[in-house]
């Protein structure tokens, strides 16, 4: 299958009601990149699913070793931020990328993944990101519940057109906005046989789980494993909202796991020295690595 055929009726169940206000991602300040670095990040253009078609950036980055076969692969959805390091004073290009994102897009090319990292913001006028706490002023052309899991869709049929990819074994990761766009995208709510033709898998690291009430009524299901990470000390998302999230929908039967992480702050994966000296937060970023290897080497197997 190298082509993703989604119902035209995706964009209408994705609509949701206005929401509360929910604050998200804090991106600390990156240094400036070492130049052996940017060269990472091979610049592609693909479309989203939405009604007009926005035609978005992406940085690619392949297997780090030749894979035999298809490899698997992997989208990488950037929180409220942006894609880009603070520090990018107008450069937004692959040598400007945050570290986390770089960070993360190098991880799974190590391990023989194709990555994707969407700027979902860039090419809506918005490549900079947003203030924490300006979530009830930002546009609806970047809503996480209602367009970006279109973007995370575009990217989806853009890898399983890519020679090399895998087209079966294509996961989702997201952080903070993004992995709000996580859950969004999974929810069980899609026409079709999303267990076909949608994502094997997903991770949300610290999401804002209200959704914008989406799912209140219905309840939240997954059509794919998703594992959500949240730290107990989370300054801008509720860490009892996501347990409570999950523990519904695990109980209405999706394959969803709660990974806390004891006095872990917001963004505590962020390899920059300001997350990385807090105790708590090195802790659940040394967790969270070795287990996002495991969750997507299991969920992302051939089948």
């Amino acid at each position: 299958m190298k082509a993703l055929h989604i119902a035209a009726g995706l964009g209408v169940l994705l609509l949701a009601s206005a929401a509360p206000a929910l604050a998200q991602e804090a991106e600390d300040a990156a240094p400036a990149l070492e130049a052996s670095a940017k060269a990472r990040g091979e610049r592609v253009v693909f479309r989203s699913l939405d009604d007009q078609r926005t035609e978005l950036v992406g940085y690619l980055f392949r297997p780090s070793a030749p894979v035999e076969g298809g490899a698997p692969a992997v989208v990488l959805m950037h929180g409220r931020a942006g894609a880009y390091s603070s520090l990018a004073n107008g450069v937004y290009d692959a040598s400007t990328l945050s570290m986390r994102h770089r960070f993360w897009a190098e991880y799974w090319a190590e391990r023989g993944y194709y990555a994707l990292i969407v700027d979902s913001f860039g090419a809506r006028g918005h490549p900079a990101g947003f203030a924490a706490g300006t979530y009830a002023s930002r546009p609806a052309d970047i809503n996480e519940v209602t367009i970006r899991p279109l973007d995370a869709y575009g990217a989806l049929r853009f890898l399983r057109n890519l020679d090399g990819v895998d087209d079966d074994r294509i996961g989702l990761m997201g952080w903070s906005n993004g992995a709000s766009t996580v859950l969004a995208t999974l929810a069980d709510d899609k026409p079709g046989d999303m267990r076909r033709i949608g994502f094997r898998a997903g991770i949300a690291m610290y999401p804002g789980c209200g959704l914008q009430g989406r799912f209140r009524r219905q309840g939240y299901k997954t059509y794919a494993p998703v594992a959500v990470h949240m730290g107990t000390a989370d300054e801008e998302v509720s860490h009892d909202s996501c347990r409570d999230l999950t523990a519904g929908s695990r109980a209405a039967g999706s394959e969803i796991t709660f990974s806390s992480y004891p006095g872990a702050s917001h963004g505590f994966d962020d390899p920059g020295r300001r997350r990385q000296s807090v105790r708590a937060n090195a802790e659940a970023t040394r967790a969270v690595r070795e287990r996002a290897g495991g969750f997507f080497a299991e969920a992302l197997a051939p089948r």
